[in-house]
């Protein structure tokens, strides 16, 4: 019997990932989801189109040689079929004038064990994007009797999942921290919606990041879909765009966890880790003080990597202080030149999803405290 899909944690030995694609990609139009997203200062506010083919091109020679990499590492690696991004899309309940893109599978594809599932995205330009990965999960599906092939349920996405004009021009940046800190953001909660980006995957504990692409109702959507595993509703005060967990809170092995020192989990929560002897280690200062050109994401992308087992990890070749970081916790470093796809969306881990790494369900939060973050 030939077992394809299997993961529960993002640190276990790596043996079979998808690594996205930049072709065809588009900086979508704005919508209730995506305006309310993008920091008013940022030069990618009210900019929409095919990207520039040059730095397609650049984005996807560095996608290809993390592909090449990981496989020189004894990793099996797919890659998605991208679609025409540049088109509009339409449902019964809105239209959209183009799509993305299938560079970051992260924020689309969660694995739970044996399970693949697409996620319920926020954003109206994300809705078709899963079916990218749809040849992929029908090739794992024909040759693993045990995969199982998930679609969560698919949100409407009306105006009534989006509070508008939730931010405007004169809102300041202390407002916007105060905001998050009350955990008032821009979805709704009529229906589930989360990226999988969102999630972090901790054998029997789910860590899920509350903020502008997911929302409470999907939380308690994982409560009653996953009822054997804990879930957690996490939130990053210091965060005045919480969009995906993978720049804030990074597991590297069993016991270990660097968190963003500018959103560090609250006190309360970091109880839960501490009960259990995890350490949390503040993340290295990014080696670049602005993103790259027609970027969304922060400078934060340092530290979001793609951990290969308990002793090896991979950086974005640029960020010697994450690296240089990576070493003094006993990680070897592989280096991989990826600011170009940075603008694409995001960096190696949100670049990947886990197909299949060894080890099984572990418990790794067995002294139970008192958790307000329970769902």
């Amino acid at each position: 019997m030939t077992k394809i899909v299997n993961s529960w944690n993002d640190f276990d030995p790596l043996k079979h990932v998808i690594v996205g694609r930049a072709e065809h990609s588009v900086i979508p139009p704005e919508e209730p989801a995506t305006s309310e997203k993008v920091p008013i200062d940022s030069e990618m506010r009210g900019m929409w189109g095919p990207r520039p083919l040059e730095t397609v091109e650049k984005a996807a020679a560095q996608l290809d040689f993390l592909a090449k990499t990981l496989e020189e590492h004894g990793v099996k690696v797919d890659r998605p079929t991208p679609l025409q991004w540049n088109q509009h899309i339409q449902t019964p309940d809105f239209r959209n004038d183009s799509m993305m893109t299938c560079m970051p599978p992260r924020d689309i594809l969660l694995t739970i064990g044996n399970e693949i599932m697409a996620s319920a995205n926020s954003f109206r330009c994300r809705y078709f994007e899963y079916l990218a990965y749809w040849p992929l999960m029908k090739q794992y599906f024909d040759e693993d009797p045990e995969f199982k092939w998930t679609q969560a349920p698919r949100p409407r996405l009306t105006d009534k999942s989006y509070k508008h004009n939730y931010y405007d021009e004169q809102i300041s940046l202390e407002e916007r921290l105060e905001r998050t800190a009350n955990k008032d953001f821009v979805t709704t909660e009529v229906e589930p919606m989360w990226d999988a980006a969102d999630v972090l995957r901790l054998g029997k504990d789910l860590f899920i990041q509350h903020g502008l692409t997911t929302n409470r109702t999907a939380m308690e959507w994982f409560k009653r879909y996953y009822p054997d595993l804990r879930v957690h509703a996490v939130n990053f005060p210091g965060d005045p765009y919480p969009i995906h967990i993978d720049a804030t809170f990074v597991p590297l092995r069993p016991g270990l966890i660097i968190n963003n020192p500018q959103r560090r989990l609250p006190e309360e929560q970091r109880k839960i880790f501490e009960a259990n002897d995890w350490q949390i280690v503040d993340a290295a200062q990014p080696a670049h003080d602005t993103p790259p050109p027609l970027c969304y994401s922060s400078v934060w992308l340092s530290m979001n990597c793609l951990v290969l087992d308990h002793k090896t990890v991979i950086c974005e070749a640029s960020e010697v202080h994450q690296m240089e970081q990576m070493d003094k916790l006993g990680m070897n470093v592989i280096p991989v030149p990826f600011r170009d796809a940075y603008p694409f969306g995001g960096a190696l881990h949100c670049a990947t999803a886990d197909v299949y790494r060894e080890g099984g369900c572990e418990d790794y939060f067995p002294n139970q405290v008192e958790d307000p973050t329970l769902v």
